[in-house]
């Protein structure tokens, strides 16, 4: 039988306050990278900028309803477990409100700059500084406090994409040179005159590609953020999925075996927290459970487990046991209702309709040394979609900035006009510093706000 617990007005206010937060930062994450989708259609009269933002709305929409929730828990999990999951929701507010704040604050600097700058780099950097931050508010070693290889994976995977997408690009864009002998393809556009019916075809189908698989992907981000708000606040209602009731008879055998694993092979900062958790977990009565702990105890123990897994004295025996128990424990843990879904599809969606006027100048004039053509913006979203896509379904976050705007970065050296050093500057600037700055104002925010 689960508790529900009863909330003071002051909750509920946080809750509100973190829940606006959330869907403000969905809402600018869509028109700040709405322009990625659909600078192609605009700046080559495919479609009027009014019908091209509803087309990529809907789209990011329908991606958002189409995904899973893989990445959102891939980004969720690079907090530490008790800030994670904190049994009475104190750390809550704190938490939410440096990450929002600090994502929100460098994506609104760099738009309004016209700097194309990957709203996943934002997050991943405040969910980073956060964990700074609580590290040292515990007097706790950085280097076990952040879960280093959760980080480094999925840094890893920002890095690589916009390489493959410049890479991809500017070779298919080169392909199409070969073997699609069309001029039009190859111009800038003319005038307001669109193009015909085959070019017009090509990018209307890679704008809504870009923006379904955008949708899939980003979309995730942020329902990973609206479960971290709702269950920071409101732990005893939200902290475990509507159907754990067959997943929880499951955990107390799945402590027993994961006990020996942690005790042996996790030696970080957290172990005793670790250890303490999976001793609990092993009397675990399913009449008598207590949401937050539960959920608070199940992190702490996949946090020990991953720690076995990525352990080089562990048999690969060992790794595979504690990667199938993590995989037993998370569906107790690990979920989103269809409402929360609905809302971040909504917000990045509207979103998506205003404010891409500042990236489409940019992507479609200041990349390169000439302007934008339909096969540079066709071959640009083609890679860039599929690369999304892919990664979407995988659960590994990428920035459809990075991608889209290193895809046309490629096409312009494939077509021999080379790019502007200027604005590629401005832009490789805001990438390297985005991280740097957003960790340290997130741990910043936390640290002040929790102390």
């Amino acid at each position: 039988m689960l508790h529900f617990a009863p909330y003071s007005a002051m909750s509920l206010l946080a809750l509100a306050v973190c829940f606006l937060l959330v869907c403000v930062f969905e809402f600018v994450n869509g028109f700040h990278d709405t322009a990625n989708a659909v600078a192609t259609v605009i700046y080559t009269h495919s479609l009027k900028p009014k019908v091209a933002v509803l087309l990529s709305g809907f789209m990011n929409f329908v991606g958002v309803l189409a995904g899973g929730i893989s990445v959102a828990y891939g980004l969720v999990e690079l907090l530490p477990a008790d800030v994670l999951s904190p049994p009475n929701g104190d750390p809550a507010v704190p938490m939410l409100i440096a990450l929002f704040g600090t994502a929100l604050a460098w994506n609104l600097f760099t738009w309004w700059f016209g700097i194309p700058n990957s709203s996943s780099h934002c997050v991943i950097g405040a969910l980073i500084g956060v964990a700074v931050g609580d590290a040292l508010l515990h007097t706790r070693s950085i280097g076990n406090s952040v879960d280093w290889s959760q980080v480094w994976k999925v840094l890893t995977t920002l890095a690589i994409s916009p390489i493959l997408g410049l890479i991809g690009a500017g070779t298919l864009y080169l392909l199409m040179k070969i073997f699609i002998k069309d001029p039009e393809l190859y111009q800038p556009p003319q005038g307001e005159k669109p193009p015909h019916k085959f070019v017009r075809g090509l990018l209307i189908m890679t704008c809504s590609g870009v923006s379904f698989s955008h949708g899939s992907n980003d979309g995730q981000k942020s329902i990973g953020l609206i479960m971290l708000t709702i269950i920071g606040i409101l732990p005893a209602t939200f902290a475990l999925s509507p159907n754990a009731a067959p997943h929880i008879a499951q955990i107390a055998p799945q402590a027993v075996i994961a006990a020996p694993l942690i005790d042996k092979y996790d030696h970080d900062g957290l172990r005793d927290e670790a250890v303490a958790s999976v001793a609990r977990l092993q009397s675990t009565d399913p009449t008598k459970v207590v949401p937050s702990m539960l959920r608070a105890d199940i992190y702490e123990v996949i946090a020990g487990l991953k720690a076995v897994a990525s352990n080089p004295q562990a048999t690969a025996e060992e790794k595979k046991t504690a990667t199938t128990i993590s995989g037993v424990l998370r569906p107790t843990v690990e979920y989103a209702p269809w409402w929360v879904r609905l809302l971040s599809a909504l917000c990045l969606g509207i979103g998506t309709m205003v404010g891409y006027k500042r990236i489409v100048h940019t992507l479609g004039e200041k990349i390169g040394n000439t302007h934008l053509t339909p096969a540079q913006g066709a071959s640009a979203e083609l890679v860039g979609a599929g690369l999304i896509a892919t990664a979407g379904y995988t659960g590994l976050p990428v920035s459809t900035t990075h991608i889209i705007t290193a895809g046309i970065a490629g096409t312009m050296v494939g077509s021999g006009s080379g790019i502007n050093p200027a604005m590629l500057t401005k832009i490789a600037l805001a990438w390297v510093f985005t991280l740097p700055i957003t960790v340290t104002i997130g741990a910043c925010l936390f640290y002040v706000m929790s102390m």
